[in-house]
């Protein structure tokens, strides 16, 4: 049998899996100690094998010859097309044609380990000679590389401000590993340079990533995906593509509910409808409104709460696979959201963003926050559904114009609309626009 037809019968193999209640049953079943805890010592005894000795060594074997000052590399770690933060440089250096691109898609938590790491491979060949190499998440096979000095790294990040914790930040909380693992893989080291939103946060990162010591690794220079929030062709074309897919919020005032996941990454799960009582929000707002529910992207389909058939399509719509947060942050009258860092981003458009914590002492428990919540939060902060729909049946939605002025000021300082350009005049000397 040709490798070609197994490889095809074993994706056919995966497609049915999925559609069957295996593999949510194994993803449950795997945590169960002692299953967890033997699986982890195998992986960590394979994980050794892969960062310390194979892929350090595929890379030396093609680092030996000279950079190439015209390749830039795009790594998306878990998103199978190019992201927001990449989007508009990498639109730029292809408009310039003087850079040679390359797009590696990982898929990290998408695919089989085994495929990960064969695509890790990849990259770390590639990076060989690489002259630029742009990240917008922490990435495995890279950190565990001794790179040439004639690369540089760029960490562009997926979100803006500093929000819940991450990174070295998480080591004493539950989420994420202890200091110890941390420490034995290191995500960051290999950073040249990392854009944040606000002079504000730099601190943040500079723990979260270990670079306390490394000052000026991190620059408050912007984030180059908030670019989008000042182009006004951009703005007008987002409710236009809105409607096109949920014609039936034509008329109506648009909800968004967009919260981040619970538990790991790995299992990263979403809040159900009995946290998020639909039918209670319909009692007490009406017909003329259409809520539009978009998840956390790395929440795996099996994963995602089902909506009752009776509000489906009509009062509520889950747009998670078929609209870019962007457009519906743009089109949204308020965004009602719990500790997604899209709020840094939100406070852009200058618009009512409304909070439901139903869990909010057990996620700090789990994970923490730089800042303190109630302090942080530019908006109403509710713990109920009772609580949440009497904010949202008020007119303007509780909104502190003030408020939300002084969070911008203070987290999104350097997201004016020129992000990219400084970006670019920082990592190339110049701006690529014409």
């Amino acid at each position: 049998m040709s490798g070609k037809k197994k490889k095809s019968m074993k994706k056919t193999a995966v497609e049915l899996l999925k559609k069957t209640p295996l593999k949510p049953m194994w993803w449950k079943l795997k945590g169960v100690p002692p299953i967890y805890q033997i699986r982890h010592f195998l992986m960590d005894i394979h994980q050794d094998k892969l960062l310390f000795e194979w892929y350090p060594d595929i890379y030396r074997e093609n680092a030996g010859g000279p950079v190439d000052e015209r390749k830039v590399i795009f790594v998306e770690n878990a998103m199978s097309g190019l992201s927001n933060s990449f989007q508009l440089l990498y639109n730029d250096l292809k408009a310039s044609g003087k850079y040679r691109i390359h797009v590696h898609h990982l898929g990290w938590y998408l695919i089989h380990r085994n495929e990960f790491e064969v695509n890790g491979a990849r990259l770390v060949r590639d990076l060989g000679d690489a002259r630029y190499v742009f990240l917008s998440e922490a990435c495995h096979p890279l950190s565990c590389l001794s790179l040439r000095p004639e690369t540089t790294v760029i960490q562009l990040w997926h979100g803006c401000g500093a929000f819940k914790k991450f990174g070295r930040s998480t080591a004493t909380m539950m989420f994420g590993p202890d200091l110890a693992h941390i420490n034995r893989h290191p995500q960051y080291e290999n950073y040249s340079c990392v854009t944040v939103s606000s002079p504000e946060v730099v601190w943040a990162y500079e723990e979260a990533m270990g670079l306390e010591d490394r000052k000026g690794v991190v620059q408050p220079i912007g984030v180059s995906r908030t670019d989008v929030f000042f182009d006004q062709e951009y703005l007008d074309g987002a409710r236009e593509r809105v409607l096109k897919k949920v014609p039936q919020a034509e008329g109506k005032k648009v909800i968004l509910y967009a919260p981040t996941f619970r538990g790991l990454v790995a299992r990263a799960e979403t809040p159900d409808y009995e946290t998020f009582h639909l039918r209670k929000l319909k009692k007490a707002l009406g017909e003329d409104v259409i809520v539009l529910i978009k998840h956390h992207p790395i929440i795996k389909d099996y994963h995602m709460p089902k909506l009752p058939e009776d509000l489906k399509g009509t009062f509520a719509v889950d747009v998670t696979r078929t609209l870019s947060v962007e457009d519906l942050m743009i089109t949204a009258d308020v965004c009602i959201t719990d500790y997604s860092s899209l709020i840094f981003e939100y406070s852009l458009l200058d618009k009512p963003l409304v909070f439901y914590a139903y869990d909010l002492e057990e996620y700090f428990d789990w994970r923490g926050f730089y800042y303190d919540y109630d302090e942080l939060t530019p908006g109403p902060v509710c713990q109920t559904m009772d609580e949440l729909a009497a904010v949202l049946a008020k007119p303007g939605f509780g909104y502190d114009p003030e408020k939300m002025r002084l969070f911008r000021e203070r987290f999104m300082r350097s997201c004016d609309g020129h992000s990219t350009r400084r970006i670019e005049e920082h990592v190339f000397g110049k701006s690529l626009r014409a």
